[in-house]
Protein backbone atom coordinates (compact mmCIF):
# COMPACT_ATOMS: atom_id res chain seq x y z
CA UNK A 1 0.00 0.00 0.00
CA UNK A 2 1.73 3.46 -0.51
CA UNK A 3 1.45 6.18 1.49
CA UNK A 4 0.06 9.02 0.83
CA UNK A 5 3.16 10.75 0.59
CA UNK A 6 4.67 8.66 -1.98
CA UNK A 7 1.63 8.75 -4.22
CA UNK A 8 1.53 12.55 -3.91
CA UNK A 9 4.74 12.28 -5.43
CA UNK A 10 4.22 10.31 -7.61
CA UNK A 11 1.47 11.97 -9.53
CA UNK A 12 2.96 15.65 -9.38
CA UNK A 13 6.18 13.64 -11.19
CA UNK A 14 3.54 12.59 -14.27
CA UNK A 15 4.45 14.83 -16.20
CA UNK A 16 8.31 14.52 -15.98
CA UNK A 17 8.14 11.14 -16.17
CA UNK A 18 8.02 11.58 -19.78
CA UNK A 19 10.99 13.77 -20.61
CA UNK A 20 12.45 10.92 -18.35
CA UNK A 21 11.73 7.88 -20.44
CA UNK A 22 11.49 9.36 -24.08
CA UNK A 23 15.52 10.43 -24.73
CA UNK A 24 15.90 6.02 -24.53
CA UNK A 25 14.34 5.63 -28.00
CA UNK A 26 17.12 8.30 -29.30
CA UNK A 27 20.18 6.84 -27.91
CA UNK A 28 21.17 6.05 -31.49
CA UNK A 29 20.88 9.19 -32.60
CA UNK A 30 19.43 9.78 -36.31
CA UNK A 31 21.20 9.30 -39.05
CA UNK A 32 21.03 11.57 -42.13
CA UNK A 33 19.44 9.50 -44.83
CA UNK A 34 15.05 7.44 -46.97
CA UNK A 35 14.62 -2.14 -68.55
CA UNK A 36 14.78 -4.85 -70.58
CA UNK A 37 18.55 -2.92 -70.83
CA UNK A 38 21.25 -3.51 -68.36
CA UNK A 39 22.90 -0.90 -66.91
CA UNK A 40 26.73 -0.02 -65.58
CA UNK A 41 26.33 0.21 -61.68
CA UNK A 42 25.20 3.26 -60.71
CA UNK A 43 27.51 5.88 -59.25
CA UNK A 44 24.45 7.43 -57.40
CA UNK A 45 25.33 8.11 -53.94
CA UNK A 46 24.03 6.16 -51.08
CA UNK A 47 22.31 8.69 -48.46
CA UNK A 48 21.35 7.78 -44.98
CA UNK A 49 17.83 7.50 -44.11
CA UNK A 50 16.58 8.17 -40.80
CA UNK A 51 15.41 5.64 -39.10
CA UNK A 52 11.20 5.28 -39.59
CA UNK A 53 11.88 4.06 -36.32
CA UNK A 54 13.40 7.14 -34.95
CA UNK A 55 11.57 9.70 -36.55
CA UNK A 56 9.49 11.88 -34.43
CA UNK A 57 7.42 13.43 -37.09
CA UNK A 58 5.99 10.20 -37.96
CA UNK A 59 4.57 9.50 -33.76
CA UNK A 60 2.41 12.43 -34.03
CA UNK A 61 -0.42 11.31 -36.62
CA UNK A 62 -4.19 11.70 -35.47
CA UNK A 63 -5.58 8.41 -36.66
CA UNK A 64 -9.50 9.83 -35.87
CA UNK A 65 -8.71 12.53 -37.65
CA UNK A 66 -7.21 10.81 -41.41
CA UNK A 67 -10.28 8.36 -40.51
CA UNK A 68 -12.80 11.66 -40.23
CA UNK A 69 -13.95 10.32 -37.35
CA UNK A 70 -14.34 11.35 -33.34
CA UNK A 71 -12.60 9.56 -30.69
CA UNK A 72 -15.88 8.16 -29.86
CA UNK A 73 -16.30 6.09 -32.93
CA UNK A 74 -17.78 2.70 -32.72
CA UNK A 75 -16.68 0.05 -34.83
CA UNK A 76 -19.27 0.79 -37.84
CA UNK A 77 -18.62 4.46 -38.09
CA UNK A 78 -14.91 3.26 -38.57
CA UNK A 79 -15.77 0.89 -41.19
CA UNK A 80 -17.77 3.19 -42.88
CA UNK A 81 -15.23 6.31 -43.04
CA UNK A 82 -12.48 3.65 -44.20
CA UNK A 83 -14.25 2.03 -46.92
CA UNK A 84 -15.27 5.57 -48.53
CA UNK A 85 -12.11 6.97 -48.20
CA UNK A 86 -10.10 3.72 -49.50
CA UNK A 87 -12.35 3.87 -52.51
CA UNK A 88 -11.24 7.69 -52.92
CA UNK A 89 -7.71 7.60 -52.23
CA UNK A 90 -6.72 3.66 -54.20
CA UNK A 91 -3.81 4.39 -56.48
CA UNK A 92 -5.99 2.58 -59.26
CA UNK A 93 -8.71 5.05 -58.66
CA UNK A 94 -6.48 7.74 -59.64
CA UNK A 95 -4.60 7.33 -62.28
CA UNK A 96 -1.52 9.73 -62.95
CA UNK A 97 -1.67 10.78 -59.62
CA UNK A 98 0.29 9.03 -56.43
CA UNK A 99 -1.67 8.48 -53.72
CA UNK A 100 0.21 5.21 -52.74
CA UNK A 101 1.52 6.69 -49.20
CA UNK A 102 -2.29 8.59 -48.66
CA UNK A 103 -3.94 5.14 -49.12
CA UNK A 104 -1.18 3.32 -46.91
CA UNK A 105 -1.92 5.87 -44.26
CA UNK A 106 -5.77 5.57 -44.05
CA UNK A 107 -5.17 1.64 -44.20
CA UNK A 108 -2.88 2.06 -41.31
CA UNK A 109 -5.36 4.03 -39.35
CA UNK A 110 -8.10 1.53 -40.02
CA UNK A 111 -5.53 -1.57 -38.95
CA UNK A 112 -4.91 0.19 -35.40
CA UNK A 113 -8.32 1.53 -34.83
CA UNK A 114 -10.35 -1.65 -35.36
CA UNK A 115 -7.95 -4.09 -32.84
CA UNK A 116 -8.90 -3.18 -29.95
CA UNK A 117 -5.65 -3.94 -28.18
CA UNK A 118 -3.72 -1.75 -30.63
CA UNK A 119 -6.59 0.76 -30.48
CA UNK A 120 -6.11 0.97 -26.26
CA UNK A 121 -2.29 1.66 -26.58
CA UNK A 122 -2.82 3.59 -29.26
CA UNK A 123 -5.31 5.88 -27.06
CA UNK A 124 -3.05 5.64 -24.19
CA UNK A 125 0.42 6.93 -25.68
CA UNK A 126 -0.21 7.52 -29.40
CA UNK A 127 1.60 6.10 -32.64
CA UNK A 128 4.79 5.52 -30.48
CA UNK A 129 2.90 3.17 -28.53
CA UNK A 130 2.31 0.71 -31.60
CA UNK A 131 4.99 1.20 -33.97
CA UNK A 132 5.08 3.63 -37.04
CA UNK A 133 6.29 1.67 -39.88
CA UNK A 134 6.32 -2.26 -41.11
CA UNK A 135 9.69 -1.80 -40.23
CA UNK A 136 8.75 -0.92 -36.60
CA UNK A 137 6.63 -4.21 -36.05
CA UNK A 138 9.17 -5.25 -33.53
CA UNK A 139 8.82 -2.29 -31.43
CA UNK A 140 5.14 -2.48 -31.12
CA UNK A 141 3.76 -2.38 -27.67
CA UNK A 142 6.39 0.02 -26.46
CA UNK A 143 4.53 3.31 -25.47
CA UNK A 144 7.72 5.66 -26.27
CA UNK A 145 8.44 4.34 -30.01
CA UNK A 146 11.34 1.96 -30.87
CA UNK A 147 14.69 1.65 -32.87
CA UNK A 148 18.46 2.67 -32.38
CA UNK A 149 19.67 1.20 -29.13
CA UNK A 150 15.39 1.25 -27.76
CA UNK A 151 15.15 -0.07 -24.47
CA UNK A 152 11.84 -1.45 -23.01
CA UNK A 153 10.47 0.80 -20.30
CA UNK A 154 10.28 -1.13 -16.87
CA UNK A 155 7.93 0.83 -14.53
CA UNK A 156 10.39 -0.23 -11.86
CA UNK A 157 13.05 2.67 -13.10
CA UNK A 158 10.43 5.56 -12.41
CA UNK A 159 9.77 3.85 -8.87
CA UNK A 160 13.77 3.71 -8.70
CA UNK A 161 14.28 7.49 -9.47
CA UNK A 162 11.76 8.42 -7.09
CA UNK A 163 11.34 6.21 -4.51
CA UNK A 164 15.50 4.04 -4.90
CA UNK A 165 15.11 0.22 -5.53
CA UNK A 166 12.57 -2.37 -5.20
CA UNK A 167 10.61 -1.73 -8.43
CA UNK A 168 6.86 -3.06 -7.99
CA UNK A 169 8.24 -4.63 -4.99
CA UNK A 170 8.01 -2.24 -2.92
CA UNK A 171 9.95 1.22 -1.94
CA UNK A 172 12.95 -0.35 0.57
CA UNK A 173 15.92 -2.82 0.17
CA UNK A 174 16.68 -4.82 -3.05
CA UNK A 175 18.40 -3.86 -5.93
CA UNK A 176 17.49 -3.95 -9.50
CA UNK A 177 19.34 -6.23 -11.94
CA UNK A 178 21.18 -4.88 -14.84
CA UNK A 179 18.62 -5.04 -18.22
CA UNK A 180 20.69 -6.84 -21.02
CA UNK A 181 20.72 -4.70 -24.20
CA UNK A 182 19.09 -7.39 -27.19
CA UNK A 183 19.58 -7.69 -30.59
CA UNK A 184 17.80 -4.63 -32.14
CA UNK A 185 16.66 -4.07 -35.75
CA UNK A 186 18.74 -1.70 -37.94
CA UNK A 187 18.34 1.58 -39.34
CA UNK A 188 16.28 1.66 -42.78
CA UNK A 189 18.70 3.12 -45.74
CA UNK A 190 17.89 5.18 -49.05
CA UNK A 191 18.85 5.26 -52.16
CA UNK A 192 17.76 7.93 -55.32
CA UNK A 193 18.23 5.64 -57.98
CA UNK A 194 17.46 7.38 -61.64
CA UNK A 195 16.44 5.38 -64.30
CA UNK A 196 15.93 6.02 -68.17
CA UNK A 197 12.12 6.73 -69.56
CA UNK A 198 11.56 3.15 -70.74
CA UNK A 199 13.50 1.14 -68.07
CA UNK A 200 10.40 3.20 -65.97
CA UNK A 201 7.58 1.67 -68.66
CA UNK A 202 8.77 -1.85 -69.12
CA UNK A 203 10.93 -2.51 -66.18
CA UNK A 204 14.25 -4.63 -65.79
CA UNK A 205 17.34 -4.57 -64.01
CA UNK A 206 19.18 -1.82 -61.98
CA UNK A 207 23.22 -2.60 -60.38
CA UNK A 208 23.48 0.20 -57.66
CA UNK A 209 26.31 -0.15 -54.71
CA UNK A 210 25.70 1.06 -51.41
CA UNK A 211 27.18 1.27 -48.15
CA UNK A 212 25.86 -0.03 -45.49
CA UNK A 213 26.67 -1.81 -42.03
CA UNK A 214 26.92 -4.87 -41.35
CA UNK A 215 27.46 -7.51 -38.60
CA UNK A 216 31.22 -7.82 -37.39
CA UNK A 217 32.27 -11.38 -38.66
CA UNK A 218 34.76 -10.99 -35.91
CA UNK A 219 32.67 -11.00 -32.51
CA UNK A 220 29.22 -11.47 -34.41
CA UNK A 221 27.80 -8.18 -33.16
CA UNK A 222 28.04 -8.08 -30.14
CA UNK A 223 31.79 -5.67 -29.84
CA UNK A 224 33.96 -8.17 -27.74
CA UNK A 225 37.07 -9.83 -28.14
CA UNK A 226 36.48 -13.28 -28.84
CA UNK A 227 37.52 -15.19 -25.84
CA UNK A 228 38.01 -12.10 -23.59
CA UNK A 229 36.44 -12.06 -20.15
CA UNK A 230 33.52 -10.29 -19.22
CA UNK A 231 32.52 -9.43 -15.34
CA UNK A 232 30.58 -7.64 -13.34
CA UNK A 233 30.63 -4.11 -13.04
CA UNK A 234 32.26 -3.26 -9.73
CA UNK A 235 30.99 0.23 -9.89
CA UNK A 236 27.60 -0.37 -9.79
CA UNK A 237 27.61 -4.47 -8.96
CA UNK A 238 25.73 -5.51 -12.16
CA UNK A 239 22.81 -3.17 -11.74
CA UNK A 240 23.54 -0.83 -14.13
CA UNK A 241 23.04 2.41 -12.24
CA UNK A 242 24.56 4.36 -9.93
CA UNK A 243 22.07 5.72 -6.30
CA UNK A 244 22.64 9.11 -4.96
CA UNK A 245 20.72 9.68 -1.82
CA UNK A 246 19.16 12.94 -0.78
CA UNK A 247 18.07 14.01 2.54
CA UNK A 248 15.25 16.51 2.60
CA UNK A 249 12.75 17.52 5.83
CA UNK A 250 10.34 15.00 4.55
CA UNK A 251 13.04 12.18 4.21
CA UNK A 252 15.62 10.51 2.13
CA UNK A 253 15.24 10.31 -1.37
CA UNK A 254 17.27 7.79 -3.97
CA UNK A 255 17.80 9.15 -7.46
CA UNK A 256 20.22 6.91 -10.41
CA UNK A 257 21.82 7.53 -13.36
CA UNK A 258 23.49 5.44 -15.96
CA UNK A 259 26.81 4.21 -14.38
CA UNK A 260 29.85 5.46 -15.80
CA UNK A 261 31.95 3.01 -16.00
CA UNK A 262 30.15 0.39 -17.99
CA UNK A 263 27.29 2.73 -19.65
CA UNK A 264 24.75 1.13 -18.26
CA UNK A 265 25.02 -2.34 -19.14
CA UNK A 266 26.22 -3.83 -15.70
CA UNK A 267 29.39 -5.68 -17.31
CA UNK A 268 32.71 -4.69 -18.01
CA UNK A 269 34.82 -6.18 -21.09
CA UNK A 270 38.35 -6.80 -20.40
CA UNK A 271 38.89 -6.44 -24.32
CA UNK A 272 36.65 -4.94 -27.21
CA UNK A 273 36.83 -6.71 -30.73
CA UNK A 274 39.67 -5.17 -32.37
CA UNK A 275 37.91 -5.08 -35.92
CA UNK A 276 34.84 -3.02 -35.06
CA UNK A 277 36.19 -0.82 -32.47
CA UNK A 278 33.34 -2.74 -30.20
CA UNK A 279 30.59 -1.40 -31.90
CA UNK A 280 30.02 -4.67 -33.43
CA UNK A 281 28.81 -2.78 -37.01
CA UNK A 282 31.56 -2.59 -39.76
CA UNK A 283 30.59 -0.06 -42.67
CA UNK A 284 31.14 -2.18 -46.06
CA UNK A 285 29.94 -1.07 -49.98
CA UNK A 286 28.33 -3.68 -51.91
CA UNK A 287 26.65 -3.70 -55.38
CA UNK A 288 23.09 -4.95 -55.75
CA UNK A 289 20.58 -5.93 -58.58
CA UNK A 290 17.42 -4.17 -58.51
CA UNK A 291 14.30 -5.13 -59.92
CA UNK A 292 12.43 -2.18 -61.53
CA UNK A 293 8.46 -3.83 -62.09
CA UNK A 294 6.87 -1.95 -65.50
CA UNK A 295 4.97 0.98 -65.11
CA UNK A 296 7.03 2.62 -62.14
CA UNK A 297 6.65 6.35 -62.07
CA UNK A 298 8.65 9.71 -60.76
CA UNK A 299 8.49 9.20 -57.00
CA UNK A 300 7.45 5.69 -56.36
CA UNK A 301 9.59 3.88 -53.97
CA UNK A 302 10.85 0.53 -54.14
CA UNK A 303 11.85 -1.73 -50.97
CA UNK A 304 14.72 -4.07 -50.88
CA UNK A 305 14.28 -6.07 -47.56
CA UNK A 306 17.55 -6.76 -45.48
CA UNK A 307 19.82 -4.08 -47.23
CA UNK A 308 19.69 -1.88 -44.77
CA UNK A 309 21.90 -1.13 -41.91
CA UNK A 310 22.10 -3.79 -39.54
CA UNK A 311 21.00 -3.80 -35.65
CA UNK A 312 23.29 -3.42 -32.72
CA UNK A 313 23.51 -6.56 -30.80
CA UNK A 314 23.40 -9.12 -34.10
CA UNK A 315 20.09 -7.13 -34.46
CA UNK A 316 18.54 -7.73 -37.78
CA UNK A 317 19.22 -5.51 -40.70
CA UNK A 318 16.69 -2.67 -41.74
CA UNK A 319 15.61 -2.44 -45.31
CA UNK A 320 16.64 -0.14 -47.97
CA UNK A 321 14.12 2.53 -49.80
CA UNK A 322 14.91 2.99 -53.57
CA UNK A 323 13.37 6.14 -54.40
CA UNK A 324 13.27 6.79 -58.29
CA UNK A 325 13.42 9.55 -60.59
CA UNK A 326 11.89 9.40 -64.33
CA UNK A 327 14.72 10.83 -66.80
CA UNK A 328 12.45 12.99 -69.63
CA UNK A 329 12.19 11.27 -72.61
CA UNK A 330 12.56 13.68 -75.89
CA UNK A 331 9.75 11.76 -77.87
CA UNK A 332 7.10 10.75 -75.03
CA UNK A 333 5.14 12.07 -72.34
CA UNK A 334 3.58 9.89 -69.94
CA UNK A 335 0.53 10.60 -67.66
CA UNK A 336 0.04 7.31 -65.43
CA UNK A 337 -0.17 4.67 -68.27
CA UNK A 338 -1.31 6.50 -70.87
CA UNK A 339 1.83 7.84 -73.31
CA UNK A 340 1.28 11.26 -75.29
CA UNK A 341 3.72 12.26 -78.52
CA UNK A 342 3.44 14.55 -81.38
CA UNK A 343 3.60 13.56 -85.34
CA UNK A 344 4.10 16.11 -87.80
CA UNK A 345 2.07 16.00 -91.44
CA UNK A 346 2.45 17.86 -94.52
CA UNK A 347 -0.78 20.13 -95.69
CA UNK A 348 -1.18 17.81 -98.16
CA UNK A 349 -1.43 14.81 -96.08
CA UNK A 350 -3.28 16.53 -94.27
CA UNK A 351 -5.80 17.26 -96.87
CA UNK A 352 -5.61 14.55 -98.87
CA UNK A 353 -5.02 11.61 -95.72
CA UNK A 354 -1.95 9.49 -96.04
CA UNK A 355 -0.15 6.54 -94.15
CA UNK A 356 2.76 7.39 -91.89
CA UNK A 357 5.27 6.01 -89.52
CA UNK A 358 4.85 7.19 -86.00
CA UNK A 359 6.92 6.26 -82.95
CA UNK A 360 5.71 4.21 -79.88
CA UNK A 361 7.29 3.62 -76.87
CA UNK A 362 8.38 -0.29 -77.72
CA UNK A 363 9.11 0.33 -81.48
CA UNK A 364 6.66 1.92 -84.31
CA UNK A 365 3.63 1.89 -85.90
CA UNK A 366 2.01 2.87 -89.17
CA UNK A 367 -1.30 5.10 -88.99
CA UNK A 368 -3.41 6.09 -91.31
CA UNK A 369 -4.14 9.89 -91.53
CA UNK A 370 -7.65 10.42 -92.93
CA UNK A 371 -8.28 12.95 -95.27
CA UNK A 372 -9.21 16.13 -93.99
CA UNK A 373 -6.91 16.00 -90.68
CA UNK A 374 -7.27 19.14 -89.13
CA UNK A 375 -4.13 20.66 -86.75
CA UNK A 376 -4.14 19.79 -83.04
CA UNK A 377 -6.73 16.45 -83.64
CA UNK A 378 -5.57 13.77 -81.69
CA UNK A 379 -5.57 9.91 -82.57
CA UNK A 380 -5.56 7.02 -80.28
CA UNK A 381 -3.52 4.30 -80.60
CA UNK A 382 -5.19 1.92 -78.42
CA UNK A 383 -2.79 -0.43 -76.19
CA UNK A 384 0.47 1.03 -77.36
CA UNK A 385 0.78 2.77 -73.60
CA UNK A 386 2.83 1.78 -70.65
CA UNK A 387 1.88 -1.14 -68.32
CA UNK A 388 -0.16 -0.53 -65.48
CA UNK A 389 1.73 -0.89 -62.19
CA UNK A 390 0.80 -4.36 -60.74
CA UNK A 391 -0.62 -5.49 -63.96
CA UNK A 392 1.56 -5.37 -66.60
CA UNK A 393 -0.38 -7.36 -69.01
CA UNK A 394 -2.65 -4.42 -69.20
CA UNK A 395 -1.28 -1.47 -70.86
CA UNK A 396 -2.67 1.81 -71.59
CA UNK A 397 -3.34 3.98 -74.76
CA UNK A 398 -1.12 6.40 -76.80
CA UNK A 399 -2.31 9.49 -78.09
CA UNK A 400 -0.51 11.60 -81.21
CA UNK A 401 -1.32 15.18 -81.69
CA UNK A 402 -1.21 15.88 -85.49
CA UNK A 403 1.16 18.95 -86.18
CA UNK A 404 0.46 20.02 -89.82
CA UNK A 405 3.58 21.71 -91.15
CA UNK A 406 2.78 24.76 -93.70
CA UNK A 407 5.22 26.18 -95.91
CA UNK A 408 7.16 29.03 -95.95
CA UNK A 409 8.59 29.26 -99.45
CA UNK A 410 6.32 28.13 -102.50
CA UNK A 411 7.54 28.30 -105.92
CA UNK A 412 5.62 30.06 -108.61
CA UNK A 413 4.37 26.68 -110.07
CA UNK A 414 2.74 25.63 -106.77
CA UNK A 415 1.15 29.21 -105.72
CA UNK A 416 -0.37 29.06 -109.51
CA UNK A 417 -1.58 25.15 -108.46
CA UNK A 418 -3.22 26.61 -105.17
CA UNK A 419 -4.82 29.59 -106.23
CA UNK A 420 -6.78 27.57 -108.91
CA UNK A 421 -7.31 25.18 -105.71
CA UNK A 422 -8.75 28.30 -103.90
CA UNK A 423 -11.36 29.71 -106.77
CA UNK A 424 -12.58 26.03 -106.81
CA UNK A 425 -13.29 26.49 -103.10
CA UNK A 426 -14.74 30.09 -103.74
CA UNK A 427 -17.09 28.55 -106.59
CA UNK A 428 -18.48 26.14 -104.09
CA UNK A 429 -19.21 28.78 -101.42
CA UNK A 430 -15.82 27.55 -99.22
CA UNK A 431 -14.69 30.72 -96.85
CA UNK A 432 -11.64 32.54 -98.11
CA UNK A 433 -9.94 31.79 -94.62
CA UNK A 434 -8.33 29.01 -95.39
CA UNK A 435 -8.51 24.83 -95.86
CA UNK A 436 -9.20 24.78 -91.91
Amino acid sequence: MFSKLALTILLTSSIACDAFVTPLHLRKGVVPQEPYTHHAPSTTSTTRLFSTRNRNSTNNRDFYAILGVSRNADAAQIKQAYRKLAKQYHPDANPGQDTTEKFQEINRAYEVLTDPNLKQKYDMFGEQGIGTSAASDSTAGSPFGGGGFTQEVDLGDIFDTFFGGGGASGFGGGRRTARQRGPVIGDDLRFDLEIDFKTAVFGGEQKVKIRHLETCDTCGGNGVKPGAKISTCNTCNGSGVTMQVTRTPLGNFQTQQTCPTCRGTGQRVEEYCGSCGGQGLNQKTKQIKVTVPPGVENGNKLRVRGEGDAGPNGGPAGDLYIFLKVKDDPVFRREGPEIYSEAKISYLDAILGASIKCPVVDGEVTIKVPAGTQPGQVMRLKGNGAPRLGNPEVRGDHYVTMEVELPKDLSKEEEKLLEELRALREKKGESKGGFW
